[in-house]
């Protein structure tokens, strides 16, 4: 796995010592010199898209929004869209050749919804969480709280204030987003788990016993379960496979159910990831399917 496609799975930003930590100073250096990573401030790098999204605005009439004005602001994303998303007025009608450089989003816009040609965090959020997928919304929503972005009241508080199209939706990943989620991946595989009934799963809630402390990337505390997005670009070398082996096998000791989910599938096998939290929500709530048995041996 190359800087790059690690970086993607960071969410699309990160800090230049958290790239060199994944890779190398050598690969952070390339990547830079040969525009695979543009600097968007001071430490912290991203992928080029962001910045492209400002010359599509420019020649649309339009403004960066949604996914790509997350990015802007230093949120990470569930997945860096391929082209820049761009808003442009309602009324806008565009060549086929205008529409072929940019993802578009039509509507309106005020004085104060505009920073320079980027939705305002506080507009970027109302974008995103009313007119994305749940489980992008959620991973924006999460980000902006973890980066102190907004408060969680203002987010309730925008949520609420929404009416029509999107404003259930709103107002849902409002309830549920918080600053504790660790990264898009965790927040993704948290979204997952809302919709399957009978479970109850928290972000980082901390484990404690005699000599033995753990904060799992998603908690089911009265159902005993844990669920860890496990990413390979965590697991760069044998010392951290060692480490999370030990840590899941302590947490199994100590009456813990332990399900891990690799990006791919979170990220691009929703449904077999929802059919095996189905499953096990069945089971841990004593409502097995027929058929549900013990294994048996060949």
């Amino acid at each position: 796995m190359d800087l790059l496609d690690r970086l993607a799975q960071l969410g699309g930003i990160a800090s230049r010592a958290a790239l060199i930590e994944l890779t190398s100073r050598t690969e952070v250096d390339r990547a830079i010199a040969h525009g695979g990573l543009v600097r968007d401030g001071h430490g912290r790098y991203s992928l080029p898209a962001a910045n492209a999204a400002l010359r599509a605005a420019n020649a649309l009439t339009g403004i960066v929004s949604h996914r790509t004005a997350a990015l802007h602001w230093s949120w990470e994303v569930k997945s860096a869209p391929t082209l820049p998303d761009v808003t442009v007025r309602s009324k806008r009608h565009l060549s086929p050749a205008q529409r072929s450089g940019a993802i578009l989003h039509w509507g309106e816009w005020t004085e104060d919804d505009v920073q320079g040609l980027v939705t305002s965090p506080r507009r970027t959020l109302v974008d995103c969480v009313r007119s994305l997928p749940f489980d992008e919304a959620l991973s924006i929503a999460d980000s902006a709280l973890r980066h102190g972005s907004v408060s969680s009241r203002l987010l309730v508080s925008l949520a609420d204030a929404l009416r029509g199209r999107g404003a259930a939706q709103a107002r849902r990943v409002a309830h549920e987003a918080t600053g504790l989620a660790a990264n898009p991946f965790e927040s993704v595989l948290r979204a997952i788990a809302l919709g399957v009934e009978g479970l109850d799963f928290k972000p980082q809630s901390l484990i404690k016993g005699r000599n033995f402390s753990v904060q799992p990337d998603l908690v089911d505390s009265r159902r005993r379960i844990v669920l860890e997005a496990d990413s390979f670009a965590w697991h760069s070398d044998r010392a951290a496979l060692r480490m999370d082996a030990q840590r899941y096998n302590n947490l199994v000791v100590r009456g813990f159910l332990v399900l891990r989910f690799a990006w791919e599938d979170v990220m691009h096998d929703q449904d077999y990831v929802r059919r095996t939290l189905t499953a096990l929500a069945k089971r841990v709530n004593q409502q097995d399917e027929p058929g549900w048995g013990p294994m048996t041996m060949a």
